[in-house]
């Protein structure tokens, strides 16, 4: 089959079928006019290199399991290589989360940091705000007292009236 119908067949553009041939993990052969031929059972190649794929593997591990992974089926062949690549990258996976969940918990600590500067300068504010409104009250010679009958908030000396 030629790259087109490869692709029709498995929703994969022809530049990275292309592209998997460039690194070796699709292997066509040319036809007289050079154009790329694919085996029958391309599509389970295919199948099994993008599923690979998505499972983090790189393409060079890719190419060593690859001989493996017969038929139309998810699984791989026990080959001894394929279970030592797939070890050594779940290895590496774990070694990646260990380090994502280390960075992940000192981003943490700086956004709590960060979230308590803030709430602390925020603090500040308001008392420096209520501070400069009270001085400035006192400055105007306003003062509150409460009255007799226990009201407050009256100004006292009134406006107009001296004392």
């Amino acid at each position: 089959m030629l790259i087109g119908e490869l692709s029709r067949r498995t929703g994969v553009s022809a530049r990275l079928l292309r592209y998997y041939d460039e690194q070796g993990l699709l292997c066509p052969h040319r036809d007289s006019n050079g154009y790329r031929v694919y085996a029958p059972d391309a599509p389970y190649v295919v199948a099994h290199i993008r599923g690979m794929l998505a499972a983090g593997l790189t393409t060079e591990a890719i190419r060593e399991m690859l001989p493996c992974a017969t038929g139309a089926g998810p699984g791989i062949e026990p080959c001894p290589e394929v279970l030592r690549t797939m070890s050594m990258h779940l290895e590496r996976m774990d070694a990646d989360i260990a380090d994502l969940h280390r960075r992940r918990a000192a981003l943490a600590q700086f956004r709590d940091a960060t979230e308590a500067r803030e709430a602390r300068a925020s603090r500040e504010a308001r008392e420096a705000r209520e501070a400069r409104a009270t001085r400035e009250a006192r400055a105007a010679g306003a003062t509150t007292r409460t009255s007799a009958d226990g009201h407050s908030g009256a100004t006292f000396p009134p406006s107009g009236v001296s004392t």
